[in-house]
């Protein structure tokens, strides 16, 4: 099994999501508030878990981008899961490269009194993976 092909499975038992479910239809990346801000979208990392090409996907600051809202997921009529994919690579980068961004200890100090709950809860799930 290549380094690749390792990744990939490795992805996929961490998100537990069959990107082969996924019929290219794009609701998901439509429905993403970050859209914008994202080089690649939700469909996009379905298909490049789906077809092995992983390692661009690992040096994308999109999955930082991603705010694990789970809109993508809402919207999805097969089921996927996108948000999970894009977890889960994230979760294989921090443990390949030690790139988290931010420690547990750093969000305080960013804290302010508009700051939604939702926004911390994101954060802690987002930056405490290892």
């Amino acid at each position: 099994m290549t380094k690749n092909e390792l990744k990939r499975e490795q992805i996929l038992r961490i998100s537990g999501v069959n990107p082969r479910k996924c019929m290219k239809c794009g609701k998901c990346s439509g429905t993403c508030p970050s859209y914008d801000e994202m080089e690649y979208h939700p469909h996009q990392f379905v298909y490049m878990v789906e077809t092995g090409d992983i390692e661009p996907l690992l040096k994308s600051q999109s999955i930082y981008k991603c705010l694990t809202c789970f809109a993508c997921v809402d919207r999805c009529p097969r089921g996927v899961e996108p948000a999970k994919l894009i977890e889960a690579v994230r979760t294989i980068a921090v443990r390949e490269k030690g790139a988290n961004h931010m420690k547990p200890d750093d969000i305080p100090a960013l804290l302010d009194d508009e700051m939604p709950q939702q926004a911390i809860m994101s954060a802690l799930r987002k930056y405490s993976k290892a």
